[in-house]
């Protein structure tokens, strides 16, 4: 099965939201069917076959989840961070200050939803093949 190391050397060559498109596929192929990542400290837990799961640490200190939803200012943030125009962590930042508690893709429907604090979906993107 994978491991957490297979997926990050994957994930080292995202610069920007542009480039999450090509992250996907690659780990697809590594045999990852789904991952749940959490935006208070971007740690991650991957899903494959035959319950195989396995989790990320932490990436950065732990952010501040807004209990308030602002879904106009989400979307605005995910679409320049998509754009290129943001980083990662800045992207973090602004879901956190949004209300986005976690984000869920699922690699066979190639969805990614976006979810608050009380697990109300806020966003659903379909992700580009």
């Amino acid at each position: 099965m994978f491991t957490v190391t297979q997926i990050k050397a994957a994930h080292a060559k995202v610069q920007s939201g542009a480039d999450f498109p090509n992250y996907i596929q690659e780990i697809k192929q590594l045999g990852v069917r789904a991952f749940e990542t959490w935006v208070v400290d971007s740690h991650t837990d991957y899903f494959g076959n035959d319950n195989y799961q396995t989790s990320s640490e932490p990436v950065y200190a732990q952010l501040l989840i807004s209990d308030t939803i602002n879904k106009d200012a989400f979307s605005h943030a995910l679409s320049i961070h998509q754009q290129g125009q943001t980083d990662y962590y800045a992207f973090c930042k602004a879901s956190a200050a949004t209300g986005i508690e976690k984000w869920v893709v699922n690699l066979e429907a190639m969805t990614c939803i976006y979810f608050d604090k009380s697990g109300n979906q806020v966003l659903v993107e379909n992700i580009p093949a």
